[in-house]
């Protein structure tokens, strides 16, 4: 019987990372399958469903709501985002932000995903308390959307039908993907699950839920796209870090830590995978 491994209780802390990034120093590379596959007529409706979806969605409200967080005097030093927080392209910059994260941060000297650094933002500028953060981190339903969601949903917004261009110059930013890619092949838990398991192959299914490749171009964009998105089970709003917590949860894996450096490393892996490609803003999802 095959030995199956179980993961670090920390899982996304420092330890964990370290591990990996040694493992991405000596192992072989995860190899996918590229192959095409052609569409049924299954397969083909339900893309034309989604890309409906995530057209006509209900994330406009979660914009409006987040523009007027990003611009208002908040905290408790009283600071706007839009004057001070630096996503990347300069203070206050939003516009073609989202699709240039994750990437390297000299002030916090990290590789941060848009999540990530908007709640750096929020701490070290504004002055609330992460600890606070932290403790409601993802919508639920019946309860108000937490801040930082409707923030991401409308920083995400302003990148609409833009490219996705995730720097990988800095050594950080290269460690990064590789240590998210490493994680996708990592497999651990009772079931010895990856996720390479579910979302390492073209044209595997579940039930009538396509699961794209994320190591190929067209895979990393299905996954990417539609984030942040409205997820119609329970009528929230969602972002790219619930998402993977969820993946973690559904391996039967301890999840991550909110705002860990594994989750930013997945999400530099995945949507650097998607360079060049039409991210089409915040959608709808089953």
């Amino acid at each position: 019987m095959k030995k199956v491994r179980t993961l670090p209780q920390a899982v996304g802390s420092g330890a964990l990372v370290a591990l990996l990034a040694a493992v991405a120093l000596s192992a072989p590379p995860v190899l996918a399958d590229e192959a095409p596959v052609e569409k049924d007529a299954a397969t083909l409706e339900f893309e034309r469903f989604r890309a409906e979806m995530e057209e006509f969605g209900p994330s406009g409200l979660w914009e409006d709501k987040g523009e007027q967080l990003w611009k208002t005097a908040r905290g408790p030093k009283n600071v706007a985002l839009a004057d001070k927080c630096d996503l990347g392209l300069g203070p206050g910059v939003v516009s073609g932000a989202y699709v240039q994260m994750p990437r390297y941060f000299p002030d916090a000297d990290k590789v941060m995903d848009a999540e990530r650094r908007i709640v750096w933002c929020m701490v070290n500028l504004q002055g609330f308390k992460e600890e606070e953060i932290t403790k409601k981190p993802f919508a639920k339903e019946g309860q108000d959307t937490p801040e930082q969601t409707s923030l991401v949903t409308y920083v995400a917004g302003q990148s609409r039908d833009l490219k996705i261009a995730v720097p990988q110059k800095h050594p950080k930013e290269i460690a990064a993907y590789k240590i998210g890619k490493e994680i996708t092949g990592y497999r651990a838990g009772p079931y010895d699950f990856s996720c390479l398991s579910c979302h390492g192959e073209v044209g595997k299914r579940i039930r009538m839920q396509n699961l794209p490749n994320i190591a190929t171009p067209e895979g990393a964009l299905q996954s990417f796209q539609g984030w942040p998105g409205y997820r119609m089970t329970g009528g929230v709003m969602l972002t790219q870090q619930w998402r993977m917590n969820d993946c973690f949860r559904q391996q039967r894996f301890p999840q991550p830590k909110y705002i860990s450096d594994s989750i930013t490393a997945l999400l530099t892996y995945l949507t650097a995978n998607a360079n060049g490609q039409v991210y089409k803003g915040p959608g709808i999802k089953r």
